[in-house]
């Protein structure tokens, strides 16, 4: 199944290298559709008919202001339909694109190194009131996103909502690094070596928290002695009101996503 991708930006550029096939690619910028093909070892294509009649599935990449714009070139050789546009629902994917297989996604910036995370909008009635060639459609594009995500299909209501968890988790977690490389360095460590500790130290706790099946609670209590140094500094935390700040992150994203 040869993906097409109508724009070349970094969640494009993400998501191609993820599954880790030769694209098709086309952005009104050239050089960066170029980008992309040769990272995946795909093609970039002069214009966005070239790419609807080549490719077996259209990747909607542009931004999501063009929706109707980019459907004039595209609707009418496309054969499939994923979308990866930011609040546009599959409603209107569909209104736009009758006829053929649609499917929306979200997905993260870490999918380039195979660490990212999917959410796939279900629709109401389920994936069990498709038609049966959408269906494997379905199947067999969830099968390739895997390579490179954890898949978790939704019901689009919640897309927002996921976007929040983990869309913008790889800017939070820079921003904490940055604060704590901050830290370091007007403690007396060099910069390169904060960075790679703290780098290195945000895997591991990822992976530790996965191993103790997402619990917080657990992960904090086996590194947090009475009166030790890690609860000093989670006190600190409270006080500066972090949990407060996400929670007012989360509402912000939740808000125009």
């Amino acid at each position: 199944m040869r993906l097409g991708f109508l724009g070349s930006g970094n969640m494009a550029t993400a998501l191609a290298r993820g599954i880790g096939e030769p694209v098709l690619a086309f952005d009104p910028l050239a050089e960066r559709a170029q980008a992309l093909a040769d990272a995946t070892g795909g093609e970039a294509v002069a214009d966005a008919r070239t790419l609807a009649e080549r490719a077996d599935v259209v990747v909607l990449a542009h931004k999501p202001g063009q929706l109707a714009d980019a459907a004039v070139e595209v609707a009418p050789t496309a054969k499939a339909i994923v979308s990866i546009l930011g609040g546009v629902e599959t409603a209107a994917l569909r209104a736009t694109y009758p006829d053929r297989p649609v499917v929306r996604l979200m997905p993260n910036t870490p999918a380039a190194v195979g660490k990212g995370v999917i959410a796939v909008a279900v629709e109401p009635g389920g994936v069990a009131a498709l038609p049966p060639a959408e269906q494997q459609l379905r199947a067999a594009l969830l099968e390739q996103l895997r390579r490179c995500a954890t898949v978790v299909e939704l019901p689009e209501a919640q897309l927002a909502a996921a976007t929040a968890v983990f869309g913008v988790l790889p800017a939070y977690v820079a921003l904490i690094a940055e604060a704590t490389v901050d830290a370091a360095v007007r403690h007396g460590l060099p910069p390169a070596e904060a960075g790679l500790m703290i780098a290195a130290g945000i895997e591991g706790s990822a992976a530790l928290l996965r191993q103790q099946g997402h619990d917080t609670l657990a992960v904090r209590r086996a590194v947090t002695s009475p009166g030790g140094s890690t609860a000093r500094g989670l006190r600190a935390l409270d006080r500066g009101g972090v949990r407060e700040a996400l929670q007012s992150a989360f509402d912000a994203v939740v808000d125009v996503s």
